[in-house]
Parts: C-alpha cells; sequence; structure tokens
C-alpha cells in the first residue's frame, strides 16, 4: 500500500491546499521530524534547510559535516545582506559567491535530519533509499530582552528563533510504459476520425 503513494507525494507537495491532507496521504510513506522555538537564527536555518531540500540523506549529512569543518559552504541565496563572498560558493553556483558557515543553525539541522532518518529506521524504511523531499522554516515568536543605550534609553534586544520541520521519502521506483498506440494531437485525431491522410 506504501509504495502506491509514492508517486503521488511531489504532486501533493504542490497542490495540496492545506497541510493536514499533505500529511494524511504522506504519513505511510514519510518520516518526519518537527523542531519548535529553536533558539537559532530563523535566516541561517532557512538558507540550510533550502540548499539540502532534495537531496539524497547520506549526501546531505555528508555536506553539513563538511560545513562544521569549513569545508564546503552553505550559499545564501534569499537572506544575503551582510554576507561575504568566498571561492568555496563557486562550488554551488551561488550567485555572487555569497556563502558562510552558520555553524549552530548547521548542527540543528544535522540534529533534526538524524532524528527523521531514525523515524524512518522504525517504520521499516530503506534509509539508504531515503532523500528530503520537504525542509520547511518559519519564524518562531521572538524572544525579547533589552540593551542600555546613552543618555539612559533603552532598545529592544530581541532573537529570532524558528520552526523546522524536515520529511523524508523513499525515491519512488520508476514504472516503465506500456507500448501501445502512439498519443495523437487533437488535430491527428480529427483526421483519422474523418479519413483523411497521415
Amino acid at each position: 500500500m506504501g509504495k502506491s503513494f509514492a508517486c503521488h507525494v511531489s504532486i501533493c507537495l504542490t497542490k495540496c491546499s492545506t497541510p493536514s491532507i499533505f500529511l494524511l496521504t504522506i504519513s505511510n510513506i514519510a518520516a518526519k521530524a518537527r523542531g519548535s522555538h529553536l533558539r537559532v537564527h530563523f535566516k541561517h536555518v532557512r538558507e540550510v534547510s533550502h540548499t539540502i531540500t532534495g537531496w539524497q540523506v547520506g549526501k546531505a549529512k555528508q555536506f553539513l559535516e563538511d560545513v562544521l569543518q569549513y569545508k564546503r559552504a552553505v550559499p545564501f541565496t534569499r537572506f544575503k545582506g551582510g554576507i561575504g563572498r568566498h571561492a568555496q560558493g563557486k562550488l554551488l553556483s551561488v550567485p555572487g559567491s555569497q556563502c558562510a558557515w552558520p555553524q549552530k543553525a548547521t548542527k540543528i539541522v544535522l540534529d533534526m535530519l538524524t532524528n527523521a532518518e531514525s523515524n524512518a529506521e522504525v517504520k521499516g524504511m530503506d534509509t539508504d533509499n531515503l532523500y528530503i523531499v520537504h525542509a520547511q522554516t518559519n519564524r518562531a515568536p521572538k524572544q525579547r530582552r533589552r540593551t542600555y543605550r546613552a543618555h539612559g534609553r533603552i532598545n529592544p534586544y530581541m532573537s529570532s528563533p524558528a520552526h523546522l520541520e524536515i520529511i523524508l521519502t523513499e525515491k519512488p521506483v520508476p514504472v516503465k510504459k506500456e507500448p501501445g498506440a502512439p498519443k495523437l494531437t487533437r488535430k491527428q485525431a480529427a483526421r483519422v476520425r474523418v479519413g483523411g491522410g497521415n
């Protein structure tokens, strides 16, 4: 039963209007991990999770470990104000070579990915064939502190935490197309019906 829904995963991701329908459809063939109110910069988590979306789990874990050791960089494509330009950005064809090595965010995403992989293993899924079908980051409510400024003023000193969810699924097995009559366009089908030429 689980395999029959495999092809429906990508369709449902784009066409389902409500998340509950998506989760109901995908629950049998996917494993997920979710973290709420994570005390790590939302913008950094977004860039890390966006980079590994669609990757095979083993490849993604290796990439994240390389980021922690400064061997590979995370491309910054949306929140890139003040992000420096580095040669490692050329490895992933980053516009303007803007990339960074966000340590805390990378550790959080790596832990979440490991957790999702464990959940898949408990469900009996093939962990060697898993890939990241969905990785979403949202802003969490800001946490408030204060900083003291000149002339007795006080300014807000807020943190920007994040919510993160990762969904893994097995790579669908390709189905061979049945041999049959070639598909005709409307015009060609009309000609055949009328009895005209080719």
